[in-house]
């Protein structure tokens, strides 16, 4: 059961304010801008600039954010806890975007399989799965892929400031050739564990 004391301090429920308007403990809290980020609301979007690249997102509905202080404050704009909940939804996304265009965000895939390669010509990935073609795969934009040249063709490592745009672009290169469940062939991410199961002949010569 949450008490008052824990309300007040922000540690239990959502908060509401004198006029009824509930918010989000988390999503009130100010998103302070890193150097060398810039933030700017512009009707209903909210565009954000820095040293890995600019990034623009349309708000949520019922929330209002202003640039103020050096940071981004997000308030809900309707009484109930949809405000609340779409209060800590933006300040979610606009503190991913702020990393992104501060830092960037970096996704390392791993080719396991004997002949599995990737080159990259541009923004043109090429990948050798074992297929009786290779997959040319377009890069989205604002994704950039590098290929150690100690991998021989087998790490992939993409970067990119938009976290959405990596992870669909990780996922989408995984699905070409996902990890397969005898022998641990495919695409995977780099630490995945993939668990394999015991082929027929494995099977047959434990039951001996």
């Amino acid at each position: 059961m949450t008490t008052q004391a824990q309300i007040q301090s922000g540690t239990g429920r959502p908060q509401s304010r004198e006029d009824g308007i509930r918010q989000s403990r988390v999503g009130k809290r100010p998103i302070v801008l890193p150097k060398g980020v810039t933030a700017a609301v512009k009707e209903r979007s909210i565009e954000l600039k820095g040293p890995k690249g600019s990034l623009t997102r349309e708000l949520p509905p019922s929330i209002s954010v202003k640039v103020e202080g050096g940071a981004i404050v997000i308030t809900p704009t309707i009484v109930g806890r949809d405000g609340a909940r779409y209060q800590g939804l933006a300040r979610a996304l606009f503190a991913g975007m702020v990393t992104g265009v501060a830092e960037g965000y970096t996704k390392t895939l791993q080719l396991v399989g004997t002949g599995y390669r990737a080159e990259v010509k541009g923004q043109i990935l090429n990948l050798s799965l074992g297929f009786s073609h290779p997959i040319a795969f377009a890069l989205p934009q604002g994704v950039k892929c590098e290929i150690p040249a100690d991998s021989k063709g087998t790490i992939l490592i993409l970067t990119g400031s938009d976290k959405e745009k990596m992870g669909q672009t990780a996922a989408k290169i995984r699905g070409f050739r996902p990890p397969e469940p005898y022998g641990g062939k495919g695409v995977r991410y780099q630490g995945e564990k993939v668990r394999e199961k015991a082929g027929k002949a494995a099977k047959a010569g434990g039951g001996k």
